[in-house]
């Protein structure tokens, strides 16, 4: 399908051929008929991409200091890679849209294929022929109101959230700085509301347009702040700011405009330099309007389809979409009548060019779509050749690491997979690989499919690649419970799962376990730092949290250093609610082997952030051995000490794949506990750790 997309590198605008989204449990796919190029904020985004590195780098210092920490706590060499990768991959574009729904999936309430729908949302409702969109930024359209209107809803929810926040009534008088097009459809729904509007920009055509279209009833066209207010644009009851400039200029205007003790509403991209004295003085109410309403950056709410009841919050994103296009459809919000444009997909690159270099807006450009064909089914094909690898999952962990270890392996990539499709088409570029989809990868002339997805989706896509004949490297966690474990045993009998525990093959790791023979005692320590409250992580259903999601590493690490299962583990987790613990992000695994040998994991998020992220310690037969991250290692026996450096921090993601490699030419096997089985050993440690002894002592792997 083709998708309109923007590199950040250079800023550029092209349309691909991407592969079609894939539908998941909580999501709706939709068949495109338009989409609304969103004037202000893409141009923004296209002005933004033209910038010169040092450039991009002043206007986001956060993201500069992001880097900088991955910088010290990855090294230099990581984290170019990582922003290389970052900012050659193609991002999507549009965020307002219409179309037919033509899938839906299993938990996705309220849409029903073939309904005629208006979506929203930022990397969801964007230009492309298919979208993957939440059913809670899909709302139906009323009949009579056509797709190229629909595709208003969103971009039109912008604005009546701004109305909403500014709590206006009858026949109020209300200002709005900025007559673009969020200004404009803010200008109509005030109106509609029955208040008076005192329109207010720089450039007069806008002004004139706005009196045409019925967005305002008062035109100010301003140059300069210290312009004297005409009697229609004073004792204004509120300002809504629309506009988007870095200057503080219209925060500045606002107050001058309102009455005593009235509302400032903020809706675009300006300046905050508020002046104190004409806010105190008028003892002025200072609102912020955050994009579509009440559900915005929840993912609970825009990703997997939670709606909040209508009796706590009555407008989320949802419901001011739907009252949008009611509007639309009983006629008093006419949008046609802002509609300048419309290109076909195929010319979109070229529309986003005028964009970027006319000095006028041409407020709304629709972006047109043809009906598309339904694609035919993927035919499976044979198990495919050991030296060629397809790769389900183009994060910036499959660009950065597995597809540069695979190749360097010795593996070609055969198909480069992904649920949304876009990703997948940046990162089969320069590999003479195939974008596709996940069938598409299963049925590929690859022997191997390599899977770097979400957690919760590994172990089916593992199983579904197993049952067609293909070997399986499959990123950790290989699964996120007891019941998908034995579905991996069942499937991956007599055939080649590897898992993605890196550490065992990581050099300095190596030399650290022989220097041991005999029992031995095993620490190792992980100071993770925090994640967000909201990070897919510790979403439990997709992430399993991070004791499942990622101490697995540590305990597959530490049973190898060990070279044998435990016979008895124990889990602390603070807090020790039930609900809570796979959320956790501060925990203890202790584990007990027969031979004598004894290891504790301790993972904790609230580390130093200068103290380095991982260091393992090893004791036994007088002997004792220090890993600090990866990067240097002490060896100690008796007296002696003796150091060994690694200044990449290797952690053995390429020489695992070399070995899997090796396995598949030549039938190496494993050495040590099998990635399955300290697999099983987490998943004993959660459940002791959630009271259920018993349980976790059963399903010990014997």
């Amino acid at each position: 399908m083709k998708q309109v997309t923007q590199r950040l590198r250079d800023g550029a605008v092209e349309v691909m051929d991407v592969p079609e989204p894939a539908l998941t449990p909580e999501t709706v796919l939709v068949d495109v008929r338009a989409s609304l190029l969103s004037v202000g904020t893409e141009r923004a985004k296209v002005e933004a991409g033209r910038d010169s590195l040092l450039a991009k780098a002043r206007s986001r210092p956060d993201q500069v200091a992001q880097v900088l920490e991955k910088a010290r706590r990855d090294g230099v060499a990581e984290t170019f890679r990582a922003v290389s990768a970052r900012l050659g991959r193609p991002s999507p574009l549009g965020y307002s849209a219409a179309g037919v729904v033509i899938a839906v999936g299993p938990r996705a309430r309220g849409v029903a294929v073939g309904d005629r729908v208006a979506i929203g949302g930022g990397e969801q409702a964007v230009h492309a022929e298919i979208d993957r969109v939440s059913p809670n930024l899909c709302v139906r359209l009323p009949e009579g109101v056509s797709f190229e209107q629909g595709a208003f809803g969103c971009l039109g929810s912008i604005a009546l959230h701004g109305v909403r926040q500014a709590g206006v009534s009858i026949g109020e008088r209300v200002a709005v700085i900025g007559l673009g097009l969020v200004g404009q459809l803010t200008g109509m729904l005030l109106r509609a509301a029955g208040c008076e509007v005192v329109g207010v920009d720089l450039d007069p055509w806008l002004l004139e347009r706005g009196r045409e279209n019925g967005a305002l009833d008062h035109p100010f066209a301003r140059d300069t702040l210290g312009d004297p207010l005409p009697p229609t644009a004073r004792d204004c009851d509120a300002v809504i700011v629309t506009a988007a400039t870095s200057s503080s200029d219209p925060v500045e205007l606002a107050p001058r405009l309102c009455r005593d003790r009235g509302r400032v509403v903020i809706v675009g991209d300006v300046g905050l330099d508020i002046p104190r004295a004409p806010y105190y003085e008028k003892e002025i109410e200072l609102r912020l309007s955050r994009s579509y309403g009440p559900g915005r950056y929840d993912r609970s709410y825009e990703e997997h389809g939670h709606d909040y009841p209508i009796g706590y919050v009555r407008w989320t994103e949802g419901r001011n979409m739907q009252a949008v296009v009611e509007l639309i459809a009983a006629g008093r919000l006419p949008v046609e009548r802002l509609i300048g444009t419309r290109v076909p997909i195929e010319e979109a690159a070229e529309a986003f060019e005028r964009l970027a270099t006319e000095s006028r807006s041409p407020l709304g450009v629709v972006i047109e779509y043809a009906e598309s064909a339904p694609k035919p089914p993927v035919t499976p094909g044979p198990p495919g050749t050991p030296d060629r690898a397809s790769v389900i999952g183009s994060g910036s962990f499959a660009q950065r690491i597995l597809i540069p270890g695979l190749r360097a392996a010795g593996f070609a990539i055969d198909t480069v997979a992904s649920a949304g499709g876009l990703s997948a088409a940046g990162a089969a570029e320069g590999l003479e690989a195939n974008p596709g989809t996940v069938d598409e990868a299963l049925a590929s002339g690859a022997g191997l499919v390599a899977i770097a997805t979400t957690h919760s989706s590994h172990a089916e896509l593992a199983v579904r690649a197993l049952h067609a004949g293909k070997a399986v490297f499959v990123e950790k966690p290989p699964c996120l419970s007891f019941d998908e474990l034995e579905e991996l045993r069942t499937a991956s009998a007599g055939r080649v799962l590897a898992v993605g525990f890196n550490r065992r093959h990581a050099p300095l790791a190596r030399s650290m376990k022989d220097h041991f023979t005999g029992p031995r005692t095993v620490l190792i320590r992980v100071n993770a730092g925090p994640l967000p409250d909201d990070h897919w992580l510790n979403d439990v259903d997709e992430g399993g949290g991070r004791l499942l999601g990622e101490a697995c590493h540590f305990v597959d690490l530490a049973c190898w250093l060990a070279g044998e299962l435990p016979t008895a583990v124990r889990g602390v987790i603070q807090p020790t609610r039930a609900e809570e613990l796979q959320a956790t992000q501060r925990f203890l695994v202790s584990l007990g082997f027969a031979s004598g040998s004894l290891a504790t994991v301790a993972y904790t998020d609230e580390g130093a952030a200068g103290l380095p992220k991982e260091y393992v310690e090893v004791h036994g037969g007088g002997r004792s051995a220090v890993l600090h991250d990866f990067r240097r290692l002490e060896l100690f026996n008796g007296r002696s000490r003796r150091e060994l450096r690694n200044r990449g921090g290797d952690k053995g993601h390429r020489a695992q794949l070399e070995h899997l490699m090796a396995r598949l030419r030549e039938g190496t096997d494993d050495d040590g506990p099998g990635p399955l089985d300290t697999m099983a050993i987490t998943l004993a440690a959660l459940a002791a750790a959630g009271g259920e002894q018993e349980v976790a002592d059963e399903r010990l792997p014997v």
